[in-house]
């Protein structure tokens, strides 16, 4: 019985150390080539490592904290600098959208965006088009497109969003209607509601480092 015990317990610890290395390679994936698709990058990690994907694959949530440590690790103080930097042009982008309630999501929130990555917002309006006539009236040059969002009751739905250059980034913002406001569509990652930040928050983030978001 000792024998069986001893066994299982390496059985256990041999997949988490394969689904450990997997994370962190899918991570160098997704960090140094822009990979966005975390399946696919740890299908590509397994492979790489000669791993079987069965069980040893990690959850999209084990890679976004491999990708959060890749970059402390060998992103340093360069990375915390520039994070700060997309920071900093999400509220201006906050600033000039602040009439439909902007709430910054994604990797610029969480900590894992690198050069690759855009600053994704959520804003709230009656309909898509009162978003395009104020950029338009901003004078800001944007391209449409549509995202599929799963939400809480589970159905897929599209939303209307539009793209443009602010600064040294890209922005997207992304248009719900106001009730969207207190219910978030499901994240990709962990599948819980996804975390927003107003700007107070996002100031919060600016000015030490820290905090936590806001609705």
């Amino acid at each position: 019985m000792k024998h069986k015990e001893v066994m299982a317990k390496k059985f256990e610890s041999d997949r988490d150390r394969a689904r450990e290395m997997v994370a962190q390679e899918a991570a160098r994936l997704i960090v140094e080539q822009g990979m966005r698709d975390y399946r696919a990058a740890k299908l590509k990690a397994a492979e790489r490592l000669g791993l079987d994907n069965r069980g040893s694959l990690p959850g999209n949530a084990e890679i976004e904290e491999a990708v959060v440590e890749h970059h402390k690790i060998f992103g340093g103080d360069a990375h915390a600098e520039y994070l700060a930097g997309m920071r900093a042009i999400a509220l201006s982008a906050m600033r000039l959208l602040d009439g439909f309630e902007p709430r910054l999501v994604g990797p610029v929130l969480n900590g894992t965006a690198d050069e690759h990555s855009a600053v994704n917002l959520h804003v709230f309006a009656d309909s898509a088009e009162t978003v395009a006539f104020s950029l338009a009236d901003l004078g800001v040059r944007y391209r449409s497109y549509e995202r599929r969002l799963k939400s809480r009751r589970g159905q897929v739905e599209i939303y209307a969003g539009f793209r443009f250059p602010h600064e040294d980034a890209t922005v997207e913002a992304t248009v719900f209607p106001f009730d969207g406001l207190r219910q978030a569509p499901i994240s990709p990652i962990d599948g819980r509601p996804m975390r927003r930040a107003d700007s107070q928050a996002v100031e919060t983030l600016l000015s030490n480092g820290t905090g936590q978001e806001r609705g």
